[in-house]
């Protein structure tokens, strides 16, 4: 019976897959990740493999709830010790595809935890976070690595930016539903194009985050119009410009010195290592910074693509460990003599 119910809700949730993104996708794909993207396709395209992590929000901590979890077999994650963990991040993983509800929001009372992708942890991770210190995300909705920022450390001062209007209502609610007013304080929000802060901001902050805009493949998917997302494909050869233009920007913004994240929800090559080596041939005081390390700290969670570069890694999905797509880069700029 279980068995049936499964096999149905397959079969219903595949015809909701945009056939024009996953021709375009098995194209590009098979030939960037070879023998890996069967596997990847079969976890992209079937969201009942999908899992959930559980960020528990350090400013309303959830005891109860997380003895449940670990009652549930809940483990949690980054076992091994990485370089840099506060011990202030509690995210739970479940090693089978077991969704909690999500949280509503309340208007005065803080949420207890927040679900995400915990590849998403990663970029945020790299940044190594300090308190004091001065960082901005630069494309911050709907705000789930902002929250994540703010369980790592106390900044001085945390600027979150999101120039999609609608999206940047989204990022306000997610910070009023988990972030405490006193701690609001040091933070600011604007509306502003991102290309823009640099000139705006120039060699401001401690640390920058870059996760930027990008063919967020397992949304893209799913696009329940054929003509929108055929234009969205066509249209697709134009997001490395700006993923090139943004990071150019956080540059200006960032201090000597300063450490830069880039991160996307992609598998594409183009968004991925090719922006990040045009940004690394073009600015001569940006160093690369090496990810070995996590890469193999984080081996029992996670699984990596090769990338080619030791400041890149890609979180590639599987079954059991159903996290990504997430590139992430780290980058760090030196004092110019």
């Amino acid at each position: 019976m279980l068995t049936r119910l499964k096999a149905e809700s397959e079969r219903k949730l595949a015809k909701q897959i945009c056939k024009v993104v996953l021709d375009h996708f098995e194209k590009q794909y098979s030939k960037e990740l070879g023998d890996a993207w069967s596997t990847v396709r079969d976890i992209l395209t079937s969201p009942s493999c999908w899992q959930h992590a559980v960020l528990l929000n350090r400013f309303n901590y959830p005891f109860e709830l997380e003895k449940d979890l670990l009652s549930k077999g809940y483990h949690i994650l980054f076992q091994r010790s990485l370089p840099y963990y506060p011990k202030s991040v509690k995210c739970y993983l479940s090693r089978i595809p077991d969704q909690m509800p999500s949280e509503r929001h309340q208007t005065g009372s803080l949420k207890r935890y927040y679900l995400l992708n915990a590849a998403s942890l990663l970029p945020v991770l790299a940044l190594e976070l300090r308190d004091g210190e001065k960082i901005l995300d630069l494309c911050a909705a709907p705000g789930g690595k902002s929250v994540a920022l703010l369980q790592c450390a106390y900044p001085g001062y945390l600027h979150c930016n999101e120039y999609d209007s609608l999206r940047l209502r989204w990022l306000r609610q997610t910070l009023e539903s988990f972030i405490p007013r006193p701690l609001i304080n040091v933070i600011k929000v604007s509306e502003m194009d991102g290309r823009e802060m640099g000139d705006a901001q120039p060699e401001t902050f401690d640390k920058v985050l870059v996760d930027a805009p990008c063919s967020n493949d397992r949304s893209w998917l799913f696009s329940s119009d054929s003509e929108k997302a055929a234009c969205r494909m066509s249209q697709r050869w134009k997001l490395p410009v700006l993923q090139i233009e943004l990071l150019r920007s956080a540059i200006k913004a960032l201090r000597p010195g300063g450490l830069l994240v880039y991160s996307t929800c992609t598998l594409s090559r183009a968004e991925n290592q090719d922006v990040i080596s045009e940004i690394l041939n073009s600015h001569s005081n940006i160093m690369p910074v090496d990810l070995k390390e996590m890469a193999r700290t984080c081996s029992q969670d996670f699984t990596f693509a090769p990338t080619s570069q030791e400041c890149g890694l890609l979180v590639i999905p599987e079954k059991g460990k159903a996290w990504g797509p997430m590139y992430v880069a780290k980058l760090k700029k030196s004092w110019t003599l």
